[in-house]
Order: structure tokens, then sequence, then C-alpha cells
């Protein structure tokens, strides 16, 4: 895959989006998500602790979440500030690039695990 294929735009994905609106509206969307592993890691600790019930509540009320905040855009620049803030932060421990690319490479010459899956537990 070259670079121009790499960050071709979404059509299919937006027209699936777009054939997929009524039915979605009517009856919900049902969809497959990926998460790495310090993402899913955070949101399995938050299901321990009983937060929520399983990964697909979690992704409902961070969507509702995600959707409330979207008119406030004043709020948005502030948590988005505090985000560039904190990797500034994280920047002044800067390690050589020889050493992250050698990291890197031995990183990717290792198998990848298979994720884990949640399973939908029947009540």
């Amino acid at each position: 895959m070259d670079d121009d294929e790499a960050f071709a735009d979404n059509y299919a994905e937006r027209d699936q989006a777009k054939a997929l609106r009524e039915q979605a509206r009517a009856g919900g969307l049902r969809f497959e998500a990926y998460l790495t592993g310090d993402q899913a890691d955070w949101l399995l600790e938050r299901v321990e602790r009983g937060m929520f019930v399983d990964p697909s509540e979690a992704v409902f009320a961070i969507v509702q979440n995600f959707r409330e905040l979207e008119p406030y855009r004043d709020l948005r620049d502030e948590l988005l500030g505090r985000v560039l803030d904190a990797s500034a932060a994280e920047l002044e421990s800067v390690r050589p690039a020889d050493e992250v690319f050698d990291e890197l490479r031995r990183e990717l010459a290792q198998p990848c695990p298979e994720p884990a899956r949640w399973e939908k537990i029947a009540r």
C-alpha cells in the first residue's frame, strides 16, 4: 500500500453510513470496535469496578458525553489545550531517535497477540 492509498478518503465508509442512517435511526446501530491495549485496560478496569456493565455501555456513555460537549467549542478547546500541555510535558523526557526506532523495530519483530474478545452475557 502506498501513501496515497493509506491516506485515501473513506468514500466506501461514508457511503455505508449514508445507506444505514434510516435503518439506524429506527433500530440503532451495532458495530465492532477495536481498542488498543491501554484503551482496553482503561475500559475493562471500569467494568471491573462496576462503573459500566460492559464495554458497549461504556461506548454508549462516551458517545453521549461527546454529543453533549459538541456545542460547547470553548470547553472542547480547553480540553484540547490541556491534552496538548500534558503531551508537551512528556516531551521533556525525549529519548534519542535511534533508541526509539530500535525499540520500535524490536516490538514490530514480535508476533502480534490476538486481541481479546468481549462476549455479551445473556441474562
